[in-house]
């Protein structure tokens, strides 16, 4: 899984597989959720995890919407996730979330918001990417080499897809099949990338 920031845009890319080394229990399994209108959410990990752990951030979000009477921003939610992972850090849950989101910054203008978290809630936010999952080290030079700074969701596009399906071909513990979730302050876009093993 990666996300990338754009110019007004964010970019989420995963694969479908879901696996216990290497027996695949599932060939289409979904690991990104949308937050609200400006955030989304990957999770890599255990299954039930990651079910369990985006049940509990909709009950949180859903609560803050309650209390404050807004939805909650992208920095601030990632902010959530970190202390939601620490407050379980004796028995924490064994997945790696990936947030992706757009805060607003002035008119028309949107600040993008990339994290990566390690399993008891330490926030690492580059702003450029963030990988998580399996193939994350085989990523790293992929993002490294293609990503550039201020690219439109179309050139977002290409960019991440060519990085995820890079890795899928080095690693046979992902694959199955990609989705590429791209998040523009107008709307939230999923494309499906065919892979190797469609």
């Amino acid at each position: 899984m990666v996300a990338m920031a754009g110019k007004n845009c964010v970019a989420i890319a995963t694969d479908t597989r879901l696996g216990a080394d290497l027996l695949t229990v599932d060939g289409n399994f979904q690991r990104v959720f949308k937050v609200n209108d400006k955030t989304i959410m990957g999770i890599s990990g255990l299954g039930t995890d990651v079910q369990t752990f985006n049940s509990l951030m909709k009950f949180k979000t859903n609560l803050y919407s309650l209390n404050e009477g807004r939805q909650i921003k992208a920095g601030t939610f990632s902010k959530l996730v970190s202390t939601t992972l620490y407050e379980k850090r004796w028995g924490p849950y064994f997945v790696s979330p990936l947030v992706a989101g757009l805060d607003k910054v002035g008119e028309g203008e949107y600040q993008p918001v990339i994290c990566n978290y390690d399993s008891i809630g330490y926030r690492e936010h580059s702003g450029n990417f963030e990988v998580a999952g399996t193939g994350a080290e085989l990523l790293y030079g992929c993002c490294e080499a293609f990503y550039k700074d201020d690219m439109g969701p179309e050139e977002l596009f290409e960019v991440i897809s060519n990085c995820l399906l890079s890795a899928l071909d080095r690693d046979s513990l992902s694959g199955w099949g990609a989705y590429v979730y791209i998040l523009t302050p107008e709307e939230l876009t999923v494309r499906a990338l065919k892979t190797r093993q469609d």
